[in-house]
């Protein structure tokens, strides 16, 4: 394949959900209407939009967790778009997700090593031997403590949670990663520091992501291209800095007018 072909390719991806009225009838509403843009490998594509804008339901049909209505999404040129869940396993460990809330992703009754190692056993990845001490050097890289393996997520703060979450979506050494508002229940000081361990590991690892967030602060550090979503409708697209010096649409003016938080632009 060309190296100028995108890792992920999405083409008309719309979801219809059908509704039920205050009068009881049925309807369908839109929550994301033929949104189609690519992200090239090695690229943070930033995926922007207020409350409602269908931003998370994009993302959770890129990664296979939503069946879209209708539209394609390419993986490396290979279409993902209704295959079983037999035959979408074979690319779960290349394409992985950090939730908005890391710590809802973990059994509380079972330790983080654990569960972080877990995929390297079930994609018979590792030895048992081995999964703990790729484990631990991953814990180890993203912040933590060795001692951190056998404690459980109720133990740890929002922003060790979030390297927690992390940690388990890098377990696999995934080429793809959905970033699902990875710092909106974060102070800003705790969100810089994960925005700078996610680029590290962005550059270090070879990364591709997809940044889902209402924030236009968080793609202006992370993303080169960026989109912006409305009612379900990508209104804009293009280059970060040109959608912040030069935005076409009121949404994304109102965007731009809402960045409020200066410190993640000393973030470096």
């Amino acid at each position: 394949m060309s190296r100028s072909e995108p890792l992920v390719r999405v083409t008309d991806l719309t979801k219809v959900f059908t509704v039920r009225g205050e009068d009881g009838k049925r309807g369908a509403f839109t929550a994301v209407d033929a949104v189609s843009f690519d992200i090239q490998r090695g690229e943070t594509f930033g995926l922007i939009g207020e409350s409602g804008s269908g931003k998370t339901t994009t993302g959770r049909m890129v990664m296979g967790l939503e069946t879209p209505t209708s539209g394609s999404v390419t993986f490396d040129g290979n279409e993902l778009v209704g295959l079983s869940d037999l035959a979408m396993r074979r690319y779960r460990q290349q394409i992985q997700i950090v939730f908005q809330d890391s710590g809802s992703a973990f059994n509380p009754r079972r330790s983080v090593g654990a569960q972080i190692s877990y995929p390297l056993k079930l994609f018979r990845l590792a030895s048992p031997g081995d999964a703990r001490k790729k484990t631990l050097d991953l814990l180890d890289r993203v912040g933590m403590l060795p001692s951190h393996y056998d404690r459980y997520i109720h133990e740890f703060s929002g922003g060790q949670r979030q390297r927690l979450g992390i940690a388990r979506a890098l377990i696999t050494d995934p080429d793809f990663v959905v970033l699902d508002e990875p710092t909106a229940a974060l102070d800003v000081s705790v969100q810089a520091q994960i925005l700078n361990l996610l680029k590290d590991l962005q550059r270090e690892r070879k990364l591709t992501m997809l940044l889902i967030t209402h924030n236009l602060a968080l793609v202006e550090h992370m993303c080169e291209h960026a989109g912006v979503l409305d009612h379900g409708t990508l209104v804009e697209t293009g280059p970060v800095d040109r959608l912040l010096t030069r935005p076409e649409t009121e949404i994304t003016r109102k965007l731009v007018d809402a960045v409020l938080e200066p410190e993640l632009s000393q973030a470096n």
